[in-house]
């Protein structure tokens, strides 16, 4: 269609950009250059299921593991004791996430205890970016600071008056 076949409320909107693409399909400035995309009437075959090597923990609202995962460490421990009962509860449920949490901070410390156990002793303060928070925020690695000799010292103070008794 050129613009001297359209009708006159048609052709005064003609200047704006994408203009009648929702005119019926007949009236559309741009029918002729137009094309459907084809349809997939073939459905992709599935996935082939990963092969399962260690222990897997998936969702109760699952029947089983999806056909690809990432490759797990599996739960040791007394973490990998909370995970797995963590798992017979619904994600629904809060527990099922709060006993994750849990689980993520004793794996931390089973970590670091076994760190220890190896005869590597952790540089906490570099592992958790001391380094960069004194270069970057000098004045919250000096409140920090404070806070830590305060909580040292009462610490400090309350043992020896425990100790005193």
């Amino acid at each position: 269609m050129d613009e001297n076949t359209l009708p006159p409320q048609d052709h005064a909107h003609a200047h704006i950009k994408g203009w009648g693409s929702d005119l019926p399909r007949e009236r559309r400035p741009a029918v002729p250059m137009e094309r459907q995309p084809p349809r997939l009437d073939v459905q992709p075959a599935p996935p082939v299921q990963q092969p399962v090597e260690v222990e897997v923990l998936h969702s109760t609202e699952r029947p089983g593991i999806t056909p690809l995962f990432g490759s797990p460490l599996p739960p040791r421990g007394l973490s990998g004791v909370i995970r797995r009962s963590a798992f017979r509860h619904s994600e629904n449920d809060l527990r099922h996430w709060l006993m994750l949490l849990a689980a993520d901070r004793v794996d931390m410390v089973e970590g670091l205890a076994g760190d220890l156990l190896r005869g590597h002793v952790p540089r906490i303060y570099a592992e958790m970016g001391g380094r960069a928070e004194l270069r970057h925020n000098p004045a919250g690695a000096v409140r920090k600071a404070i806070g830590l000799a305060a909580v040292v010292g009462l610490a400090c103070w309350w043992w020896s008056r425990r100790a005193r008794r």
